[in-house]
C-alpha cells in the first residue's frame, strides 16, 4: 500500500500544479488577448466597442477555454480538500475536456495561419489557447480519468453546447455587422461563413457536419478511456478493500 501511495504522489502533485499554472495561463492569454483586442479596435476606430467585444466572446474558442479555467480551478480546490465533487462534475468535466480537445484539433488543422476576426492576435496567448491549454486537458485526462463516473449516455449532454452554440452562430451571423470590412454578416471562423464557399450553406453544413463528428468522437474516446482506467483499478483492488 504505501508503495502505491509513493508511486501515486508525483502524479498527484504534478496535476495540482499543472491545472493552477494551466488556470492562470488560460486566464492570461485571454486577459492579454482582450487587452490587446480593445486597443486594435480604438485605434481602428471601430464605431461599436460593445460589439466587438460580443463578438470576442462568441468565438468558441475563448467559450471552451473559460470552461476549461473553471473546472481546473474546481479541481485544484478539490485537491486542497475544499469542494466535494460527484458525477455532476465529472460530466462537466467531460465536456470541457472534449471542447478543449475539438478547440486544438480545429484550429491546428483549419484555421492555424489564418488571421481570426477578433483584433491583432497575440502570438503566445495564441498558442495558450489553442494548442497548451487542450494539450493540459488531454493529458490530465489521461492520468486522471479513472476516477470518473461516466457513461456513454452522456455524450448527448457534450453534444448540447456546440449544437446551441452553432445555431447562435448561424442565426446572429447575418444580422452581424464585421466592423473591420464593413460587410453585413460577421462569423467567428471563415468555414462557417456561407460566403467562403462554393456552395454556399450546403458547404457550411458539410463543415458543422465534420466537427459535430469530430466533437461525437472525442467524446466517445474520451469516454472509454475514462471507463477503462476505471475498470484497471477495479480489477487491480484487493479483495475486499
Amino acid at each position: 500500500m504505501s508503495t502505491s501511495t509513493t508511486k501515486a504522489s508525483p502524479i498527484r502533485r504534478l496535476l495540482l500544479v499543472g491545472r493552477a499554472v494551466i488556470a492562470f495561463a488560460i486566464l492570461a492569454a485571454i486577459v492579454g488577448q482582450l487587452i490587446t483586442s480593445v486597443t486594435f479596435w480604438t485605434a481602428r476606430g471601430d464605431a461599436s466597442i460593445a460589439l466587438d467585444l460580443a463578438n470576442f466572446f462568441s468565438f468558441f474558442t475563448i467559450e471552451s477555454n473559460v470552461l476549461a479555467m473553471v473546472v481546473l480551478a474546481v479541481l485544484v480546490a478539490a485537491q486542497l480538500g475544499r469542494p466535494r465533487i460527484g458525477r455532476r462534475f465529472d460530466v462537466l468535466l467531460l465536456c470541457a475536456a472534449t471542447y478543449m480537445v475539438v478547440t486544438g484539433i480545429v484550429y491546428n488543422t483549419l484555421l492555424r495561419g489564418i488571421e481570426l476576426p477578433q483584433g491583432a492576435t497575440l502570438g503566445w496567448s495564441n498558442e495558450v489557447l489553442h494548442l497548451i491549454a487542450p494539450l493540459w486537458m488531454l493529458i490530465d485526462w489521461l492520468l486522471s480519468s479513472g476516477k470518473r463516473d461516466l457513461r456513454f449516455g452522456d455524450i448527448g449532454i457534450v453534444a448540447v453546447f456546440p449544437v446551441v452554440w452553432l445555431a447562435y452562430t448561424l442565426l446572429r451571423g447575418p444580422f452581424t455587422l464585421d466592423q473591420a470590412s464593413g460587410r453585413d454578416w460577421w462569423y467567428p471562423y471563415p468555414f462557417l461563413d456561407p460566403a467562403t464557399h462554393a456552395n454556399g450553406y450546403a458547404g457550411v453544413a458539410m463543415m458543422g457536419a465534420i466537427v459535430a463528428a469530430t466533437v461525437l468522437l472525442a467524446a466517445s474516446g474520451m469516454i472509454a478511456i475514462s471507463r477503462a482506467q476505471r475498470r484497471r483499478a477495479t480489477e487491480a483492488a484487493p479483495v475486499g478493500a
